[in-house]
């Protein structure tokens, strides 16, 4: 899930680098900014809050005829469903206030690697299940119940389930939707438009657990029903992007390499690189580092024992979004898809390991 923070007063904070040029909610005159602890280069523009912000690089499509499609519209959001009450809670649960990204960088020793990677496995089984279900006809409310129900079963707690007032144990991000997408009724499609080739939705699926006091973080775009070339090559190219920016972490190396590995790979492709960033994670859910996916932000050098996600999303059009007024469904004001990829990294002396990967 990616990182997010309050935004403060428009007059505030003009070092933040958390910017929103391109993503706002309806009816916002001006974007607004929030507190950092992280500098950014003076160059940079001065603006707003870290649920979506201005990708530099700019996507041209898909590189293929764009299919006419329905437009994203919501469906009915049921209750939140109940966690066991043996189940311990992350400190945020019982406030819709959204937490601050800590300053506090994760750095593990023996026993709390041990403890992520057991977070970590658990977020990649239950990301694994949920891609199973994708499928025409079923809903995101339904992939819902069943990460919930995996999760507390596990003796866990679903992580985005109270953050910052989030309603569901899961997000689901369909099609245009760029990220924090909450489950409800609407169906994934498969629908066949007329003279053309069957055409299907995409979806991430973006699953964060909180066991034994640590959080797991993992995502994946899948796609439903017979999907065009244009997309799969969006979504695999998303992955590599992905898989290219961990290849650039071990200890010594700086923060910026991550961005500008992932930022060459898209630019190859000409699709833009959403507006949302990865973050430190460990005992707590969100905290520094923050991981642009794009050039040059990031200042340091990381650290054997921190662990942190990265996760690239890319669109085939606008990296521009509005976000819902349910304040957490970022959708593309052009329609553009868009997809993503996470896994959690622990930076090793020589590299990463992966500790969502699924075997």
């Amino acid at each position: 899930m990616a990182a997010r923070v309050p935004a403060a007063d428009l007059n505030q904070h003009l070092s933040s680098p958390f910017t929103a040029l391109r993503c706002r909610s309806p009816g916002d005159e001006a974007p607004l900014r929030v507190a950092s602890r992280t500098p950014r280069r003076s160059a940079e523009p001065t603006t707003t809050r870290i649920l979506c912000r201005a990708a530099e690089v700019q996507g041209s499509g898909g590189g293929s005829k764009r299919r006419r499609r329905e437009p994203l519209r919501r469906g009915a959001v049921s209750a939140r469903l109940p966690v066991p009450d043996h189940i311990p809670r992350p400190p945020y649960v019982g406030t819709d206030a959204v937490p601050d990204v800590s300053p506090d960088r994760q750095v593990h020793d023996g026993e709390s690697i041990m403890r992520m990677l057991d977070a970590c496995e658990l977020a990649a089984r239950v990301l694994h299940h949920a891609g199973a279900m994708v499928k025409p006809s079923v809903t995101t409310d339904e992939i819902d119940r069943a990460v919930h129900q995996m999760i507390v079963d596990a003796g866990a707690y679903p992580s985005p389930l109270g953050y910052g007032g989030f309603p569901k144990s899961v997000c689901t991000s369909v099609n245009e939707c760029t990220c924090h997408g909450i489950p409800d009724s609407r169906e994934l499609q498969s629908c066949f438009l007329p003279m053309t080739l069957q055409d299907g939705d995409i979806i991430n699926i973006d699953v964060t657990v909180y066991l034994n006091g640590y959080h797991g973080d993992t995502s994946r775009t899948y796609l439903c029903g017979e999907v065009d070339d244009a997309t799969k090559q969006l979504v695999k190219v998303t992955e590599e992007c992905m898989m290219r920016g961990i290849s650039a972490c071990k200890h010594g190396a700086s923060f910026k390499e991550i961005g500008q590995r992932i930022s060459e790979h898209a630019e190859k492709y000409g699709y833009g690189i959403d507006p949302f960033v990865g973050h430190g994670i460990g005992r707590i859910f969100h905290c520094e580092p923050i991981i642009w996916h794009t050039y040059d932000y990031e200042p340091g050098f990381m650290v054997a024992g921190q662990t942190f996600t990265i996760e690239p999303t890319l669109s085939m059009g606008s990296t521009q979004c509005v976000v819902w007024d349910d304040g957490w469904t970022a959708v593309a004001v052009d329609g553009s898809l868009s997809a993503q990829f996470e896994h959690t990294v622990l930076v090793t002396s020589d590299g990463a390991e992966i500790l969502t990967g699924f075997p």
